[in-house]
């Protein structure tokens, strides 16, 4: 965890919880300098674990959210803006659900909050049949054209999985996330985020549909959903500035960074962006501070909080 820089402007306590190499890009450090940033893998994923022993019973994606609290009162945290990557989103919406008063915000790249079926269950062993791990967790993270272009980036993830010394460990958290349980979402009812949400997911990624329907599923007045245009399967990777920017205007929407300067995507328009309401503040949201940030003052409090889950 980094300390607040004691320079920049702070905000309302809030932690982040975000996916690495997008808070490592250059233009995310006006962000990241405002806030104090936690990252939390995933058990057996932190650089360096031990291989799991014969036999081990790895958690389940509830009990991987059942795990934060403990965290968040150890590290002395009372509320998090969530970044969560594919598992990440998923085990971050299944916490937002159950504690909704800790969770300011989410940003929920590639999420599929349902269970596999069984179609995509007798699909998935038929492909293990004929494919190895690595093999079938690329396909999982790019789609088939990225993977058919053999880019340096796929190149560089399909060395990464293939010769990480705890591949036995990825492979019992492969699973765990292939036995997730439906979050059963739906519109109107409890069962929903209560907080305002960004959805990402590429153009023609391989979680385009679901994130789609998770997007008709949840409450259109906090919700924004963000299709990335010739991004791939991995937005975060691929586009990490236009990502950036349409993180500080979610940012901006909860009353936070006021006087941050929007840039890039007031001159693209290469990235599709659709949402039930406007990103411009004009929504009702629960947790909002607009009229504060719109009157030039900052919310006020002790210094912010981040954290990020890799997943």
């Amino acid at each position: 965890m980094a300390p607040p820089n004691p320079n920049a402007q702070q905000y309302s306590p809030t932690t982040m919880w975000d996916s690495t190499p997008l808070f490592q890009f250059a233009d995310m450090q006006e962000i990241i300098q405002n806030f104090v940033r936690v990252h939390v893998d995933a058990p057996g994923m932190e650089e360096g674990a031990p291989v799991f022993p014969l036999g081990y019973q790895y958690p389940s994606l509830d009990q991987l959210a059942d795990m934060i609290p403990c965290i968040l009162q150890y590290l002395n945290f009372s509320t998090i803006i969530g970044v969560g990557v594919g598992a990440g989103a998923y085990v971050l919406s299944r916490y937002a659900l159950t504690h909704p008063d800790t969770v300011e915000g989410l940003v929920l790249i590639n999420i599929d909050p349902n269970a596999k079926g069984w179609m995509d269950w007798a699909a998935h062993k038929l492909t293990g049949l004929t494919s190895s791990i690595p093999e079938m967790i690329l396909g999982h993270l790019f789609s088939q054209e990225e993977l058919s272009g053999n880019s340096e980036l796929i190149q560089k993830y399909r060395n990464i999985i293939t010769h990480a010394p705890n591949l036995e460990n990825i492979e019992l958290y492969w699973n765990s996330y292939n036995n997730r349980r439906d979050l059963n979402f739906e519109r109107g009812s409890d069962i929903t985020l209560k907080c305002p949400v960004m959805l990402v997911v590429g153009d023609q990624a391989p979680h385009e549909d679901a994130v789609v329907e998770c997007n008709s599923k949840l409450d259109p007045t906090q919700t924004s959903f963000l299709k990335m245009a010739d991004s791939g399967g991995q937005p975060q990777l691929t586009q990490p500035g236009k990502l950036t920017e349409a993180f500080k205007y979610f940012l901006q929407g909860m009353g936070y960074m006021a006087s941050s300067c929007m840039t890039r995507l007031s001159r693209s328009r290469t990235a599709s962006l659709t949402s039930a309401a406007s990103l411009d503040g004009n929504r009702s949201r629960s947790r909002t501070l607009s009229q504060s940030s719109e009157s030039g003052h900052l919310p006020s409090g002790p210094p912010g909080h981040t954290m990020e889950v890799s997943c």
